[in-house]
């Protein structure tokens, strides 16, 4: 069964940049269009921004010219670059397939405050 394991969230002031950090127990990311997804408590789980296997990407409106997400050099490792970050971007900020064709890890909280 696939592990997903994010990380790299915290708190962080307006304006300013996270990194996260997607790492699965298997490779999928070859066979799979891998993606970052966020949820606010109360509301449904947002796609953030996608990737293929060849590297192509797209993005949320919200994110878009903020975010950039990226696979590592190890074929199991997934970024996200925040910059510029806005209070509305405060989330749990999760990684999966499209389609969330795994299981949920557990998501990592970035909380954007001044």
């Amino acid at each position: 069964q696939v592990q997903l394991v994010e990380s790299g969230g915290g708190l962080m002031q307006p304006g300013g940049s996270l990194r996260l950090s997607c790492t699965t127990s298997r490779i999928i990311f070859v066979f799979n269009v891998m993606a970052w997804y966020r949820q606010v408590p109360g509301k449904e789980r947002e796609l953030v921004a996608s990737i293929t296997n060849k590297g192509n990407t797209n993005y949320a409106d919200s994110v878009k010219d903020r975010f950039t997400i990226s696979r590592g050099n190890a074929e199991n490792t997934m970024y996200l670059q925040m910059n510029n970050l806005r209070p509305e971007d405060t989330a749990v900020y999760y990684c999966n397939s499209i389609g969330s064709k795994f299981r949920w890890g557990q998501g990592t909280q970035v909380t954007v405050s001044s």
